[in-house]
């Protein structure tokens, strides 16, 4: 398989690729079972960094909705600085789900939503397979990493998306242990060939619709 760094020949450096996962809690219902989500916390980290340089945002609670707005503006702003820095993105359904759902935060809060972006992700780029679920805590289990990844419940996303002080502990640990796995993943899944090369996602594409 092609690397990322062969395919961007030109940028007389070695490619940033930065690895990130966000989450999210249900906001208000709109239609029948559909309802609108809102970011609890994200977490980012460049693959080339050492894993204390894990980066996490985390929506606490506000008492005032301009506080709310605020708060949820200034995480935003941190995270995109080095999305921008970054020459690829990596995730596990970041175009079905984290970067779409980027875009909706980045409209709430006045920003300029996210440009084209070269993209590798771990789901939607993996070789045809079937007989095994393909979400990364399953997939994950049949490697021998380090990382586990951080399982939660219903109820622990029921304590976690209250935004009370133990459940914003469990959703730090979930988003943190989900990139720092991933990076450990992603390199797996390169090593047995099994993730086809990365593509440019493009905000005006169709969305990924998820499959197990």
């Amino acid at each position: 398989m092609t690397s990322f760094r062969e395919a961007a020949v030109g940028l007389g450096r070695p490619a940033r690729v930065l690895d990130f996962d966000v989450e999210c809690r249900p906001s208000a219902w709109y239609a029948g079972d559909w309802c609108s989500k809102e970011i609890t916390a994200i977490a980012w980290r460049f693959i080339d960094e050492p894993e204390k340089a894990t980066r996490v945002w985390l929506l606490t609670p506000s008492l005032t909705l301009a506080s709310h707005r605020r708060k949820k503006r200034e995480g935003l702003e941190v995270f995109l600085q080095d999305y921008r820095e970054a020459d690829m993105v990596t995730g596990h359904f970041i175009r079905g789900f984290d970067l779409p759902l980027m875009n909706g935060a980045l409209i709430r809060a006045g920003l300029p939503s996210l440009g084209t972006k070269m993209s590798h992700d771990t789901k939607t780029d993996l070789i045809r397979m079937s007989g095994l679920s393909k979400s990364q805590e399953n997939l994950g289990a049949y490697f021998d990493l380090k990382h586990d990844k951080q399982h939660m419940n219903n109820h622990l996303w029921e304590i976690a998306n209250t935004l009370v002080r133990e459940g914003r502990e469990e959703t730090r640990r979930r988003c943190v242990g989900d990139v720092n796995q991933h990076i450990e993943f992603r390199q797996e899944l390169i090593r047995r060939g099994a993730l086809q090369p990365p593509s440019a996602w493009r905000p005006g594409a169709r969305a990924e619709k998820y499959h197990p």
